[in-house]
């Protein structure tokens, strides 16, 4: 084949192949994107329908420098006028907005701090409190002394419930324990939950369920009965498997285990969670997810009888990867809401008719290029809103007309609108073995193909059971800013990410740093015989399993110039022995643990090839990571720094878990990423723009 032939195929191959809704005025696009921008964007969280879907409530987290941490507050929007209005002006973060049931009040909960106080509900504990839709000062609702943990308001907005935490220590060593309460075990010192009752009207509350267990989410039924995700303990291995579905009936005083022993033997994987528990609006059928990392989430819908449960999985869209955690009933019908992917976009799905025999065929609520971040309907209606991005806008709220056409409500971000964006476009490829992969290519604003090849800078979304989506986001890991610096950033969808089917998703197990490997170079191939990569001037980065592959490619080839390893795994059984969810290795070790296969392990490991290295890398990590802890990073950096003498940096952001939360973290996470690959890509030293 010749390579003018080649091209021409590979151009066929990687043309633009779908459209986002756009919305906005023409504008200057004047404005050079740099890293203080990042810092400008304010993020919609939740959104929540009043009753006559008349008003959305949401939740809004900007930056306020010099504060380190974003601020959360409430607003709503009136969805005929569209004007704004702020509610809260705190230090606090708002989250689990609920409306009561006549429209009139506006449920939440905040760690709220005033001055030097105490006493709850002002010294930073997290307390229920509610607020007129109009406006106004919120009123504390609970005055928990340790403060409460999630809450729910039930359907008729008469109570609402809510859990506390409780420390347990009841073992053969609990003196022991006790005595040294200052120390840290492995187990045996157990945080349990509590769910207690506050009547609304008489302003009452008392004890529902004080069994000991540990509650991860739960909802209540119109009649009261509780529906509860428990474990036997906090850690997160325990909710790996170990985590099932309880109901408290409080008219009989009596719990009813919907998960009994040996319902997750067809299961993919033994080590599933369990996301989500809702009721239906008529209390009728109880809903809920099982999650897994390297196989498709399950829906399930168990159907109450006099005293017992029947389980029934509903069959998921052909092609869509469910996302655990995203359901929702309509109304008070059996229809059930959820969001899932398919192929880079996250669309709103609606089973119709839930029923002990299964539902109707899932159909799309959200047609198009739509990428879904939250949704709500409202409770008296069918009147569904969304919180979603364009190519050119950052997340907005949308009403969603019945034709799936998208009505937008707000523009939380007007500074974009003047701001030089990325060309964003899906591009695909063929892998070694002849399988279609997709990813999302950014390309510098108002470049041409004719101005040549550019310096290429992959960037490795993680999971692996996650995707990248066709759209526009500014974020601390490559996407926009790179575009803005110059650079063609290339996101692969490699092998075991979601929305590509279930073969695509599963091919993985087994095979890390293998498949994915191949799919993403064979992505840069692409890249470079279409005339957009430089093929002297390739960097690559990503963070967790990012990080994971970026550790791999350079352990599999030389091609790369620059790396950004952010919290990647080294080796994998380390992971398994120190991460805080260790049944992720163990799915994709096919189900055996290091001691029954540790050529796997072995295999799946960048560890043993870390002499083959010639890539300058910087790697990133939080000191207090309980995913990918850092031993990982500490050991990457004394082979490559140490022993290989290659130009490493190491840097350690204190306090942070798995993620960089701070203001100074995330510009120093920026601007570390700029300096390196100017350095080793553009030779230009560290003090250069």
């Amino acid at each position: 084949m010749t390579r003018r032939l080649r091209s021409t195929i590979f151009s066929l191959m990687l043309t633009l192949v779908v459209v986002a809704p756009e919305t906005g005025s023409a504008q200057s696009h004047d404005h050079d994107i740099v890293v203080d921008d990042y810092f400008t964007l304010a993020d919609i969280m939740e959104v929540a329908v009043s009753p006559d879907g008349g008003t959305v409530a949401y939740t809004e987290r900007r930056w306020a420098p010099p504060a380190e941490k974003r601020t959360v507050d409430l607003w709503v929007v009136n969805a005929a006028t569209r004007q704004t209005e702020r509610l809260t002006f705190s230090d606090g973060t708002e989250s689990g907005l609920s409306w009561s049931s006549d429209g009139q009040w506006i449920y939440f909960s905040a760690d709220e701090t005033r001055g030097d106080e105490e006493q709850p509900p002002h010294d930073g504990t997290r307390q229920v409190w509610r607020i007129r839709p109009r406006g106004g000062e919120p009123q504390a609702v609970t005055r928990v002394a340790a403060g409460i943990d999630r809450f729910m308001l039930t359907g008729d907005g008469s109570s609402i419930h809510y859990t506390v935490d409780s420390s347990h220590t009841d073992d053969e060593w609990k003196d022991l324990r006790e005595r040294f309460s200052e120390l840290e075990y492995g187990h045996g010192v157990t945080m349990f939950s509590e769910v207690h009752k506050l009547d609304l009207a008489t302003w009452r509350h008392q004890p529902v369920v004080a069994q000991r267990r540990v509650i991860h989410d739960f909802d209540v039924s119109t009649d009261g009965a509780l529906a509860m995700v428990t474990t036997a303990d906090e850690e997160l291995i325990h909710l790996e498997g170990w985590s099932r579905v309880e109901v408290y009936d409080p008219a009989n005083d009596s719990t009813i285990v919907v998960t009994p022993e040996g319902w997750r033997s067809d299961h993919p994987s033994p080590f599933g969670w369990i996301d989500q528990v809702a009721w239906a609006g008529n209390g009728s059928v109880l809903a809920f997810t099982v999650s897994f990392d390297g196989y498709p989430t399950l829906i399930y819908t168990a159907h109450r009888k006099a005293d017992a449960f029947d389980l029934v999985e509903l069959d998921r869209p052909e092609g869509v990867h469910v996302n655990g955690g995203s359901l929702a009933w309509r109304g008070r019908t059996n229809d059930l809401c959820f969001t899932g992917d398919h192929r880079a976009a996250g669309r709103v799905y609606l089973a119709e008719a839930v029923s002990e025999t299964g539902a109707k065929k899932a159909r799309v609520l959200t047609p198009g290029a739509v990428t879904v971040d939250a949704f709500d309907c409202a409770t008296g209606s069918d009147d569904l809103v969304i919180v979603t991005s364009t190519l050119t806008s950052p997340p907005d709220i949308y009403s969603v007309q019945a034709d799936g056409k998208l009505d937008r409500l707000t523009e939380v971000n007007p500074q974009v609108n003047d701001w030089k964006l990325p060309q964003i476009e899906i591009v695909r490829w063929t892998s070694t073995d002849g399988t279609e992969v997709e990813g999302i290519l950014e390309l510098p604003p108002g470049y041409a193909a004719s101005d040549g090849p550019l310096p290429l800078v992959v960037e490795l979304h993680g999971g692996p059971t996650a995707d990248t989506k066709y759209r526009f986001r500014f974020w601390i890991y490559g996407r926009t800013l790179m575009a803005a610096n110059g650079y063609a950033l290339l996101s692969p969808n490699y092998r075991g990410s979601t929305g590509y089917g279930d073969k695509f998703l599963v091919d993985l197990v087994g095979r890390e740093n293998d498949i994915d490997v191949k799919d993403i170079m064979t992505g840069v191939d692409a890249m470079i015989e279409r005339g957009i990569a430089d093929p002297d001037r390739l960097a690559v980065m990503g963070w967790s399993n990012g990080g994971f592959l970026t550790n791999c490619l350079i352990t599999t080839n030389n091609r790369f110039k620059a790396a950004s390893s952010g919290a990647g795994v080294i080796d994998q059984v380390i992971q398994w022995g120190i991460e805080d969810t260790p049944g992720h290795v163990i799915n994709f070790m096919e189900g055996r643990l290091p001691w029954a296969d540790p050529d796997e392990y072995r295999a799946g490991s960048p560890l043993y090839r870390l002499d083959t290295v010639t890539t300058p890398t910087l790697i990133h990590v939080g000191g207090n990571d309980p995913r990918v802890p850092v031993a990982h990073s500490k050991t990457l950096y004394r082979a490559l720094k140490q022993y290989l003498e290659i130009p490493t940096e190491l840097v350690i952001y204190p306090d942070e878990g798995h993620g960089l939360s701070t203001y100074q973290h995330r510009r120093a996470k920026m601007e570390w990423d700029l300096a390196w690959f100017r350095r080793y890509l553009m030779d230009e030293g560290p003090g250069q723009e």
